[in-house]
Order: structure tokens, then sequence, then C-alpha cells
């Protein structure tokens, strides 16, 4: 986990600038909305990256509280938030294994973090710590990549050019697959110029696990969760299939 995210954690934000976070908070508030059966005042963000989520949730009043593995998106993170004028804390910890001290009133884990835990004991190590710094019947929400629709429409090469500040990066994603271990390495080479000068160029790494649905429900049941609704990334009341790659899970912890 704390090798992911190195030197393309530095251009993380450019590379997600057309990414709605705002969107994606009013998504996160509507479940609250519907599955808290108490108000949600404060909010752990496990897997917050640079503050994407945090940030605006702090803005709209909840005391948030983000940890990351990745010291790079942490020191981004605290940032930006001193920009916004807003103050969530933040810590570069491992979600796998994490003791804040604190218990929160839920719990989001966005932009398929969860997906980054490749070995199974990671996951319920990560599911448990989290569920232990939650109230009881707190809710717990997550985006991640659906194994439905990873082998039926397969990850492909990629290519992203984004232009900012006179500059010009090109990201390229290249997949490789290993399907018995339901695994996928996205190999990412980055190309930063300006004008005709190259600035950077680097090349990253990325290996993700995606998960079937029932198998979801089933470590979260492991952990002490309970499942409450599938649904397509942002569409509450949709239905999940083999056709919708980002998938939310929202639970509940046991009371």
């Amino acid at each position: 986990m704390r090798k992911v995210f190195g030197t393309y954690g530095e251009y993380y934000d450019i590379f997600y600038s057309d990414k709605d976070y705002e969107q994606e908070c009013d998504f996160i508030q509507e479940i609250f909305k519907k599955y808290s059966s108490s108000p949600v005042k404060s909010i752990l963000d496990a897997g917050c990256g640079t503050g994407g989520h945090s940030l605006p949730l702090a803005c709209r009043g909840y005391n948030v509280t983000g940890i990351d593995a990745s010291p790079v998106m942490i020191k981004k993170a605290i940032q930006k938030a001193k920009e916004a004028g807003v103050n969530p804390t933040f810590h570069s910890l491992d979600i796998r294994d994490f003791n804040i001290k604190k218990k929160f009133d839920a719990c989001i884990s966005m932009f398929a973090v969860l997906n980054y835990l490749t070995e199974t004991d990671g996951i319920l190590e990560a599911l448990k710590s989290i569920g232990g710094h939650l109230k009881p019947g707190s809710i717990f929400t997550f985006d991640f990549w659906n194994g439905l629709a990873v082998l039926r429409i397969l990850p492909s090469v990629r290519v992203k050019v984004v232009e900012k500040d006179g500059k010009r990066v090109i990201r390229t994603v290249h997949p490789e697959m290993d399907a018995l271990h339901h695994i996928c390495k996205s190999h990412y080479h980055v190309l930063v110029t300006k004008g005709d000068n190259i600035l950077d160029e680097f090349q990253e790494t990325h290996t993700v696990r995606y998960f079937f649905p029932q198998e979801i429900a089933h470590y979260l049941d492991d952990a002490g969760f309970e499942m409450l609704k599938f649904c397509p990334f942002l569409k509450l009341e949709g239905t999940v299939d083999e056709n919708e790659w980002n998938v939310t899970a929202i639970a509940r912890v046991r009371k």
C-alpha cells in the first residue's frame, strides 16, 4: 500500500481534475439520509487521497478525519485544506491497521480504495479496523470494481491528456489481467511536457483486485457489518449487473 501513489501522487489532482467530487458528495449525503438511523456529524474518510471528498464534506459542516497510506497524498490534502480554509484532520495511516482512538457516525472509502487490498486477509483487516472506529449502527459506504463487469468488458489500453498551467500531462495505462486471482495490474507511463521540453517522465504500476458483489457481502458479514444495498456508483436506485463497472456498497455496523 505505501509503495503506491509515489510520483503518481504528485500529479494525482491533475489526472482527476475532471472528477466531480461535489456530485459524489451529494451521493454520499443521499446515502446517509436514506440509511443512517441517526444524524451523521462525524465522518472517517478511509483512503482519503488528496482530500477530494474530505474537503467538500468539511465545507458542508461535517467533522471529517481522513487517513491514507501515501504520505505524498496526505501532504497535498493538508495543503489543500489550508487553502480552502477548512479543518479536516489528516493522518498517514494504513487502513488495514490503524487506531486513532475515535468513533465516527459514518465511514466512506471512495474511488476504489478497497481494490488496492489484493489479499483477503488485508481486506478483512481493513474492514475490522474501520468497524472498530464506528459507532454501533453507523453507515459504511464504498465503491469497488465489479468483477461481473470487469470480466465481461475487460480493461483496455487508455490514454489521457490533461493541460494545466502551460504543462501537458500524458498518461498511458496498459492493463495486465490475472483472472485466476481477480487481479489487474495497471502499468502507467506518464510524460509531462511544456512546449518542446520534457519536464518529467516516469512509470508506476498499480495492482488492484476486483470483487464480485456476493464476495463483498461475505467479507462484510465476517467483519461485523450488515449488508444493506449494492447499487451502481452515483445511482442509488439503480440495479447492479454485468454492465456496471463501478458499484457502491452500503453497509451498517451491527449493533
